[in-house]
């Protein structure tokens, strides 16, 4: 499914991409990051196409997020202070 595409079955289901993110627990950069490529994931075409179409039939899909209450995944490369990709950082002495 085409970037353009996707944005349209999102319109449908009444949705803005930063929305879909949140109720797939995305950050909305992962989503929109598409775009550059033109493509989007199988995986979000299927759920756009069917929050869609649930749409279109009078479905409440809301119930069914709630219920999952998906969390927000933490960025990547988001280290704790102090860390450098999980391990401590230690000192570097050098001599003068």
């Amino acid at each position: 499914m085409t970037y353009d595409d996707f944005i349209a079955e999102l319109n449908k289901a009444g949705l803005t991409v930063r929305r879909f993110a949140d109720l797939i627990g995305m950050q909305p950069n992962s989503v929109s990051n598409n775009k550059k490529k033109g493509e989007i994931p199988i995986h979000l075409a299927v759920i756009a196409s069917l929050l869609a179409e649930m749409t279109r039939c009078d479905i409440d899909y809301s119930p069914i997020f709630e219920r999952l209450a998906p969390g927000k995944k933490k960025p990547r490369g988001a280290a704790k202070s102090g860390k450098f990709a999980g391990d401590p950082q230690g000192l570097l002495e050098l001599d003068k």
